[in-house]
């Protein structure tokens, strides 16, 4: 059963702390952003080994399996996005539709065991991409297609609340 898409916008973890996940974006810079990727992943895999990694909790909530399929291609478009950004002056790229990607990639029957190799292999292409930002990037502007504009800043920190929030979803 397909999940009831999430259309909140939340470029608001910029602006203040987030009460579900504790995240307090204004501590996230690209130069921290590779050793926390580095320092979840482990716990991603640990989640992925669970007996139960493939059940949803509910009608309305994805598995760990299907969190943790999101949160690999998070890192894909995040370093995809960070590279347009430090490469093209007023880069631009279109929102994305995770719910779709979901369906199309087909979540819901994803093996955890094969999802596990994935999601840190992209998480460490992530943390390379963020470790290689110079501070003086930091400032680059990118615009995403929905009219939300970033910095090179705050990519790393709307991105880095994504993989965090998502792993407090599944407990990791």
């Amino acid at each position: 059963m397909p999940i009831v898409p999430d259309e909140k916008d939340w470029t608001w973890v910029l602006s203040r702390p987030c009460p579900e996940c504790s995240f307090n974006a204004s501590s996230a810079t690209p130069a921290t952003v590779p050793g926390s990727i580095e320092s979840m992943i482990p716990r991603w895999l640990a989640v992925l080994r669970r007996p139960d990694a493939s059940q949803r909790p509910d009608d309305d909530t994805w598995s760990p399996a299907e969190y943790a399929c999101h949160v690999r291609d998070v890192f894909t478009l995040f370093a995809q996005r960070l590279n347009l950004m430090l490469a093209e002056d007023g880069a631009r790229f279109a929102d994305w539709d995770q719910d779709r990607t979901a369906i199309e990639k087909d979540y819901a029957n994803a093996d955890p065991s094969e999802v596990g190799p994935e999601l840190a292999a992209e998480g460490h292409e992530a943390a390379e991409s963020f470790a290689q930002v110079p501070e003086e990037d930091w400032g680059r502007k990118g615009l995403r297609s929905n009219g939300s504009e970033f910095t090179v800043l705050t990519l790393s920190q709307y991105f880095l609340h994504d993989v965090v929030h998502h792993l407090h979803d599944v407990n990791g």
